[in-house]
């Protein structure tokens, strides 16, 4: 009898491991990962942040969840979750350390803890730098985490100080990554990256000589391009969409071509890229693209862009449609305030 016992007690175990281990395969099955390796967030909600300006341009704090109504396509949806303007965010904030900022490290150090100073206490933010070094016949990335999401200021301001870099430009891989940082920080969250950079990506650059090496004129250069079409950008975009991210760029001076006329056609093309896909990535995503025209202004903008955040309302609905055909969604949103008008994301992709 008593080794019968111990048969059914081995046997118990064995079958509780087996199930532990199918549980196991079974979560890993149900973590998809696109091939940009983006964490795919596993629900169907559409998430929005929005912004209310009365007609004077100035925010209204004071809305209710009735007060909006969401339109998909047309069709009225059903907003399942709601958050007030004071709701905290997760926010990424991305520093361009690549060789074009070389010349004015402590302005731009200075400015993002600035920026840090005006978020709202309970705010989490991670401080993450990028840049790419050549080695030899390869270009390695550096993207580093210098600070993991926290409400903690002085470590915040410690990454800051501690940011290092130079060499190329990698803007859209180091976006993925701040993308896939904020995908941990869980579905609730209302989530955004601040970027500083001048926009000029070395790969994309790579890719738009190519495309324009044969043209005769600035003008023929600028029509070989269709900023908007990149594959990178777009499979950002919707890596975005999924976790209702609002990316805000500061588009840095050393992006303005002005400052290096005369141009050849691929220098007159590369700037105008650079700049179309910096105002996408911000309207897409419902965020606003700030241009840094003096290096001074660096601190005042990254405070216009904390306070922009503050107004802003989150709101998420399940899509009536609930289809995954590819095909766009275009969102618009109403306020039931006659002087108010909302502002947010226009659509996304149902993928």
């Amino acid at each position: 009898m008593m080794q019968f016992r111990r048969l059914n007690r081995t046997i118990r175990r064995v079958l509780l491991t087996c199930a532990g281990l199918f549980v196991l395969c079974a979560g890993a099955a149900a973590q998809t990962v696109d091939d940009d390796e983006t964490i795919r967030v596993k629900s169907d909600l559409v998430l929005l942040n929005v912004g209310v300006a009365d007609q004077r341009g100035r925010p209204v704090l004071d809305l209710a969840q009735s007060d909006f109504v969401v339109y998909e396509d047309g069709v009225r949806q059903t907003i399942l979750n709601f958050a007030p303007t004071e709701t905290p965010f997760s926010l990424v904030l991305l520093l361009d350390m690549s060789g074009s900022t070389l010349n004015f490290r402590t302005s731009l150090k200075q400015a993002a803890a600035r920026f840090i100073d005006a978020l709202g206490p309970e705010d989490r933010v991670a401080v993450v730098t990028f840049h790419a070094a050549k080695k030899k016949d390869r270009t390695e990335d550096k993207i580093e985490t210098l600070a993991p999401f926290t409400t903690d200021r002085r470590k915040i301001v410690q990454a800051i100080n501690l940011a290092e870099g130079a060499g190329e430009t990698n803007l859209y891989k180091a976006l993925s990554y701040s993308l896939r940082e904020l995908a941990k920080e869980g579905d609730r969250r209302r989530k955004a990256v601040v970027v500083l950079t001048d926009g000029i990506d070395t790969e994309l650059d790579r890719q738009d000589r190519t495309l324009t090496s044969n043209a005769a004129t600035n003008e023929e250069a600028i029509a070989a391009l269709k900023p908007e079409a990149s594959p990178v950008l777009n499979s950002l975009l919707n890596a975005a969409d999924r976790q209702g991210v609002t990316i805000y760029p500061m588009a840095l001076p050393s992006g303005d071509p002005k400052k290096f006329e005369p141009l050849t056609p691929p220098q007159a093309a590369k700037y105008v890229a650079a700049r179309a896909r910096l105002e996408v990535l911000a309207n897409r995503t419902g965020g606003q693209l700030h241009d840094v025209y003096r290096l001074e202004d660096m601190g005042r903008i990254y405070a216009q862009v904390a306070a922009e955040m503050r107004t802003l309302y989150s709101i998420a609905y399940q899509s009536a449609g609930n289809k995954h055909d590819g095909n766009w969604r275009a969102i618009t949103i109403a306020v039931n305030r006659p002087d108010a008008v909302a502002r947010t994301r226009p659509g996304y992709y149902a993928k």
